[in-house]
């Protein structure tokens, strides 16, 4: 393997783990029913029946994500979880830049790990 090829695939591991430590902790978070988890759903307007199966789909994003052999799928729900995450926000007037910066660094992660998302990005 080249130097720069196992470098970028270990920068695209530690990214995927920073990326996914928030998710996890979130869906910890859900997943106990922490308080404030419930003060958060009120303020967005979300049921507090949608804490616990928000809170499992979230980890199993992450899990998904993060196994090497799933990665691609976990990037493509966890896009499509954080664009829940930045519509919900919107509708509420809050703003969404950490949400589409975490979005992107999902699918930056993913093309640095997989050596073969890269050749076919970048194939003419």
């Amino acid at each position: 393997m080249i130097e720069g090829n196992r470098k970028a695939i270990w920068a695209g591991r530690v990214i995927s783990i920073l990326v996914a430590l928030p998710f996890a902790f979130s869906a910890a978070m859900k997943l106990i029913a922490h308080p404030e988890v419930i003060k958060g759903m009120a303020h967005l307007g979300l049921p507090e029946s949608l804490i616990m199966p928000l809170g499992i789909i979230e980890l199993l994003c992450v899990v998904v994500y993060l196994v090497p052999q799933t990665s691609f799928f976990g990037a493509i729900l966890l896009t499509g979880y954080v664009g829940g995450t930045i519509i919900t926000h919107l509708r509420v007037g809050e703003p969404v830049y950490m949400n589409v910066i975490i979005g992107f660094l999902i699918w930056v992660a993913l093309y640095l790990r997989r050596p073969r998302l890269r050749e076919l990005v970048w194939s003419t």
